[in-house]
C-alpha cells in the first residue's frame, strides 16, 4: 500500500476511535442522597406496597419518657426502634430491657450522642463498639442499625457503620417531627397525619428536655394511623418489605479489632 493511501487511512481510523477524557478532566461523582441510597450504604425510607409504618425514637432510654410511650405502643400492638445512647444505656439498663423484651428493636445511636464531622476510622468505631458493649450487657442483644445524631454523616463514618454491619439510618424528610424542640403537640401531630405514607420512617425523641409532647401527640398519632390501616413496624422488618430488587443485607459481620485512619 502506497505511505500516502496508509496515512489517509490510518487518520480515518483515528476519528473513529472515541476520545478518552484526562483523568483529570472526569466530573466527579456527587455523593448526595441519590448516591448513597441507590447503593443501599443509607436508609432515608423504603418503598413498599404495604400499609407499613416504622416509628423511630432517639436519645432515650429515658426511665419516665420512654416508659410512657412503651405504655402507649402496647395499646396498638406497635413495634419500633429506639436508637439508644450507650451512656444513657448504662444508666437506665431495666428500661432497655423493657424495650427487647416488648418485641421492640434497639440500635445504636452513639455512646456519647457524638457529632462525627472531623472523626477518625477508629475513635468512630470506638464510639459505636462502646454503645454496642452497652446494649449487649443490658439486653445480650447486638444492634444491626445505627443512626448518627442530627443526621449528619459523611463518606468515612457511612463506609466505618456499614464495615461493622450498623447500617445508617435516617428518616424520611417530610417526617422530621422536630419534636425536640416542643414545638407543640398539634404541629408533631400533624407533621405525622398530614405526611403518612407507606415506608415512612418517622423521627420522634423518647428523651426531650423539659416537658416533653412526643406522648401527647402520640396519644392522637396511633389512633389514627391505626384506623388508617397502617401496621407499625421495626426498621429492619421495614426492610425486609422493600421491593427494590436487593434490599440491604441486615447481617452483621464481626466487628474488627482496628480500622484504617
Amino acid at each position: 500500500m502506497p505511505v500516502r493511501t496508509w496515512l489517509a487511512a490510518a487518520a480515518c481510523v483515528l476519528l473513529l476511535v472515541p476520545a478518552v477524557p484526562h483523568q483529570a478532566d472526569a466530573v466527579p461523582v456527587k455523593k448526595d442522597r441519590y448516591y448513597y441510597e441507590s447503593r443501599g450504604d443509607v436508609i432515608w425510607e423504603v418503598k413498599t406496597n404495604h400499609p407499613l409504618i416504622a416509628l423511630t425514637f432517639d436519645d432515650g432510654p429515658d426511665p419516665k419518657q420512654t416508659n410512657q410511650i412503651l405504655d402507649l405502643l402496647k395499646q396498638y400492638e406497635a413495634r419500633c426502634t429506639f436508637f439508644v445512647v450507650g451512656k444513657r444505656v448504662e444508666a437506665f439498663p431495666d428500661t432497655a430491657l423493657r424495650i427487647v423484651k416488648e418485641g421492640h428493636e434497639i440500635a445504636n445511636h452513639t455512646y456519647n450522642h457524638t457529632y462525627f464531622q472531623n472523626s477518625s476510622a477508629q475513635q468512630i468505631q470506638t464510639e459505636l463498639k462502646r454503645t454496642e458493649e452497652a446494649i449487649r450487657k443490658a439486653t445480650g442483644q447486638h444492634s444491626v442499625l445505627f443512626r448518627p445524631p442530627g443526621g449528619m454523616f459523611n463518606e468515612r463514618l457511612v463506609a466505618t457503620a456499614n464495615g461493622m454491619g450498623l447500617k445508617p439510618i435516617l428518616w424520611s424528610w417530610h417526617q422530621d417531627t422536630r419534636d425536640w424542640v416542643r414545638p407543640g403537640v398539634w404541629q408533631i401531630t400533624n407533621k405525622v397525619l398530614r405526611n403518612a405514607h407507606n415506608g415512612d420512617i418517622v423521627l420522634f425523641h423518647d428523651h426531650v428536655d423539659g416537658k416533653t409532647q412526643t406522648i401527647t401527640a402520640l396519644e392522637t398519632i396511633l389512633p389514627e394511623l391505626h384506623r388508617r390501616g397502617f401496621r407499625f413496624v421495626t426498621v429492619s422488618e421495614l426492610m425486609k418489605d422493600s421491593v427494590s430488587r436487593t434490599p440491604p443485607s441486615l447481617t452483621p459481620p464481626p466487628f474488627p479489632s482496628s480500622a484504617p485512619n
